[in-house]
């Protein structure tokens, strides 16, 4: 079993330090990571990690950026399909506890159509809404053909509105509702008015708040991971969805609160880690960190329960 993945590469450049410099000053960084970046780019790398190599369109240069990033997709046996552009794409991430600063530098200035693939190979899509003219004509093919379509809505799209109406699970970001300008509560209602069956908006450390294929609305709580083991939070909403759509690979007839559920793992072993490749989780890194952290409610619940014994 296989999936798709369509969306815009990046190499990403993370750094930790403690000072910005400016001007004619020069700083030394306390650690730093290379490796592949962009959102379904991402996920493709942590679907394959867990056991499922998929194949991604994505944006492709003959620069020497675009070399290395042909160099990670071998390494896991991702099947590239790509689009080109003239120069590779940068994004500079400076993680700092919980947040994130980053600095992209784009060439999103396609030079060729995006190729057409025969979809009746796929168990599944995953977009992130870059490429929207690719986006929009898999996810209508993979309609057509009964392939499960999944999209990260990290942020509105020139064509999104449109999309939305051929994709079957929806995670979006607080920045997507922000750009709506409506609610989490109403967001999952806007979802699920475009046909959507599984929506979700992540809300960081407070989780997962969704709507299952029952119609049924929860919040499924992040674990609790302590501020002190908090990395790099980058890429940790890409791992999730890759990490999710492997479940689902591994059991299409699971439930999506199993699927979220496991992926919600994927996601605190990712924040631990600075850098998206090694921050890749195993099926037994998930399991110890599943093992390690209860959901944050938990969490909260044990500490009260400490507190009122000591009392």
């Amino acid at each position: 079993m296989t999936a798709l993945f369509v969306g815009h590469s990046y190499i990403d450049m993370t750094l930790i330090t403690d000072v910005m410099p400016s001007g004619d000053e020069k700083e030394v960084a306390r650690d730093f990571a290379v490796s592949f970046g962009g959102n379904s780019v991402t996920a493709a790398f942590a679907c394959a990690k867990l056991g499922f190599p998929p194949d991604l369109l994505t944006t492709m240069s003959d620069d020497w950026l675009g070399q290395m990033f042909w160099d990670m997709a071998r390494k896991y046996g991702v099947t590239l399909y790509p689009r080109k552009v003239a120069r590779s794409s940068l994004s500079f991430v400076l993680p700092q506890g919980n947040k994130r600063a980053i600095l992209r530098a784009r060439d999103s200035h396609h030079l060729r159509p995006f190729m057409k693939l025969d979809v009746s190979t796929y168990e599944a899509l995953h977009l992130d809404g870059h490429q929207a003219d690719a986006s929009l004509y898999y996810a209508k093919a993979c309609r057509e053909a009964g392939v499960l379509t999944s999209l990260d809505g990290g942020a509105l799209r020139v064509n999104t509105d449109e999309v939305l109406h051929y994709i079957d699970v929806a995670v979006v970001s607080e920045a997507f509702c922000g750009q709506l300008k409506l609610s989490a509560l109403e967001t999952l209602a806007y979802l699920k008015s475009r046909g959507v069956t599984v929506a979700g908006v992540t809300e960081g450390e407070r989780g997962l708040f969704w709507i299952d294929e029952d119609g049924h609305i929860s919040r499924m709580p992040a674990l609790h991971v302590p501020d002190d083991k908090v990395i790099d939070t980058s890429g940790a909403g890409d791992v999730f969805h890759g990490a999710y759509l492997a479940s689902y690979l591994k059991n299409p007839k699971g439930r999506w609160s199993e699927h979220f559920d496991f992926a919600r793992a994927a996601s605190a072993f990712k924040v631990q880690h600075l850098g998206n490749e090694v921050g890749l989780p195993s099926y037994e890194d998930i399991a110890e960190t599943r093992r390690l952290y209860p959901p944050a409610e938990a969490a909260a619940e044990a500490r009260d329960s400490g507190s009122s014994r000591r009392a």
